[in-house]
């Protein structure tokens, strides 16, 4: 069963994790010297960003800091798999690229998972606080309606419209002897 409909923020922490997944790797891909993904290429980065902000939407246990850092940083290896896939070279780098990138992506993929849970424990409390302000608010009291009704002579003005917008006039009647 998904924690979704009783989590506030799950479809926030899902979207968040989806578009950061897509954004990091689409940035880090860039940084690295690459060009701009083409094709089919995007396609499938989309498809891994739908998947992973599906999963940690319906994931009872997204809500952990560790488990978003799982998520994007499996977001990230796969992102950098379909990007190696379209020719995705590193550019030269004194310092070693390798590491270089590899921290640059942890440091990326920890400070990520850190906002998000820190907006879904945000969300989280804010719907208790709307919750229980709502709760408190007194119920409007139904009112009693008074309809005044009175008679009169004349037919409604609604009625005349109509009757005043309906031709009486047709085509002539041909009159066979």
């Amino acid at each position: 069963m998904t924690d979704a409909r009783t989590d506030p923020a799950a479809r926030l922490r899902g979207t968040s994790v989806g578009i950061l997944t897509a954004v990091l790797a689409v940035a880090s891909h860039g940084a690295a010297g690459g060009g701009w993904p083409a094709g089919a290429v995007i396609a499938q980065l989309a498809l891994l960003a739908v998947t992973l902000g599906a999963v940690a939407s319906t994931m009872r246990a997204a809500n952990r800091t560790w488990v978003l850092v799982g998520l994007l940083g499996a977001g990230q290896m796969l992102g950098h798999a379909l990007l190696a896939i379209d020719g995705h070279t590193h550019g030269s780098h004194p310092l070693q690229p390798g590491a270089v990138m590899l921290v640059a992506h942890l440091v990326a993929v920890t400070v990520g998972a850190l906002l998000i849970a820190g907006g879904t424990r945000l969300c989280a409390a804010l719907s208790r606080v709307l919750l229980s302000v709502a709760r408190r608010v007194p119920p409007i009291p139904a009112g009693t309606t008074h309809s005044v009704t009175r008679s009169a002579d004349q037919p409604m003005q609604s009625a005349r419209l109509l009757a005043t917008s309906v031709s009486h006039r047709g085509p002539p009647v041909s009159v066979i002897h």
